[in-house]
């Protein structure tokens, strides 16, 4: 699958601390992640593309947009790869209720969500992976669980994942099992449903069902599950284990735990990823945002309705990625008035020099994707310069570039 044309990334001097993350199953312990390395590997859950990108989405790819930048100014090797569920549920939920096939409806959405990436400065990933892509390694996946006793068929022909095999299930999000089960009901699984070993075992592989697609497979006709989609594509294009796995928080269980789960069976290689970093929530005027409640705020929206992607991207970046906040029209304002002063402040043919902006924005991205203070590093030198001037010609590039390769906000408008 194709994905979006890449930004153009500036080579800045020097280099900064190695970065640490917020690991999930560390109980939020920071980790050093690749320090010293030449390469690094994320893997990013992408959309299931029922619908358009919304805030929360944006949110989420730019904060491992982030990671990507802060590895490649580190001169470490960055192999990134990202799924696209283009089969599931939601999805044939969607264009049933619309109308429309449902291969129509994910390429649709699948497109506008690579022109909002492209408009939001979001570096592509190296891998690009749609589910169906994926299907021949998750049949292959599935019976290897399956003979190793890892899987077992129901009743009904669907395949599903034993959790009792894997002594280390749980370890990823340190959810207790009434939270899990909790979780399960509301984020897609079956733990009611009849002639299961345990309720939470996840399904692996959908028999074949009236009006739903169906792929032929080593383990019979049918489609994969949601966990098991992103293991594969993980595993087939990075490796036994990976430095990052990255969401949103929601994703934290079940489909991170199971995704783990998954590859650890598979491989024997424990832990999956060596830092699970999930991002919080976006809200609407204090309000959850979500499709149930229909205010979803789209970025393909707000760029109809001309507004600056670089203020939509700034405004997502103006609080920490893990916490839970809230998007305004004030948030956005804002972030019109600081783009636009940091653009005024690079434009001038002399500044006051941009180094210690440069190391101060290095560090506070290394120290667990402090956004806030990247973002007043940069307020503290453009105000310096739009108030007193400067003297040094090479400082607006310097800090343009700063600001660019490593924030992503384009300020050469």
């Amino acid at each position: 699958m194709d994905s979006w044309t890449a930004p153009h990334l500036p080579a800045l001097p020097g280099h900064g601390p190695a970065l640490r993350l917020h690991d999930t199953a560390s109980a939020g312990q920071l980790e050093t992640v690749k320090p010293g390395s030449e390469r690094a590997s994320m893997y990013v859950c992408g959309i299931t593309p029922y619908d358009a990108t919304h805030l929360g989405h944006a949110a989420t790819m730019i904060t491992f947009d982030l990671v990507h930048r802060y590895w490649l100014d580190q001169g470490i090797d960055v192999h990134y790869a990202q799924n696209v569920t283009d089969v599931d549920e939601p999805l044939f939920e969607r264009a049933e209720r619309d109308g429309t096939d449902w291969q129509v409806l994910g390429l649709r959405e699948t497109a506008l969500y690579r022109e909002d990436m492209e408009a939001l400065g979001v570096l592509p990933p190296r891998h690009y992976i749609g589910a169906v892509e994926s299907i021949p390694s998750v049949g292959q996946a599935i019976a290897r669980l399956l003979e190793s006793g890892a899987a077992y068929r129901h009743e009904s022909g669907d395949i599903y994942y034993a959790v009792e095999s894997n002594p280390e299930f749980g370890s990823e999000s340190n959810y207790d099992r009434e939270t899990m089960l909790r979780y399960a009901r509301e984020r897609g699984g079956d733990p009611d449903r009849e002639g299961k070993r345990d309720p939470l075992d996840p399904i692996l592989w959908n028999a074949p069902r009236d009006g739903e697609p169906s792929w032929d497979s080593p383990v019979g006709p049918g489609r994969p599950g949601w966990h098991i989609e992103c293991t594969c594509i993980a595993l087939d294009y990075l490796g036994e284990r990976i430095d990052v796995q990255g969401g949103g928080n929601d994703l934290i269980y079940p489909h991170h735990e199971f995704s783990a789960a998954h590859a650890e069976s598979l491989t024997g290689a424990r832990p999956f990823a060596r830092a699970y970093v999930h991002t919080g929530m976006i809200g609407l005027d204090g309000e959850k945002m979500s499709k149930s409640l229909g205010n979803l705020v789209f970025v393909s929206k707000l760029r109809a309705e001309g507004v600056d992607p670089a203020a939509v991207r700034l405004a997502l970046l103006a609080d920490h990625y893990r916490s839970d906040r809230q998007w305004s029209a004030a948030k956005l304002a804002e972030a019109e008035l600081r783009v636009g002063r940091w653009r005024e402040a690079v434009s001038r043919e002399l500044a006051v020099p941009a180094g210690a902006m440069l190391k101060a924005v290095r560090e506070r991205l290394a120290d667990d994707l402090d956004t806030a203070g990247a973002l007043a590093a940069v307020d503290d030198w453009a105000n310096e310069t739009l108030t007193n001037g400067g003297e040094d010609p090479s400082a607006p590039t310097l800090a343009r570039d700063t600001i660019g390769g490593l924030l992503g906000i384009d300020c050469t408008r």
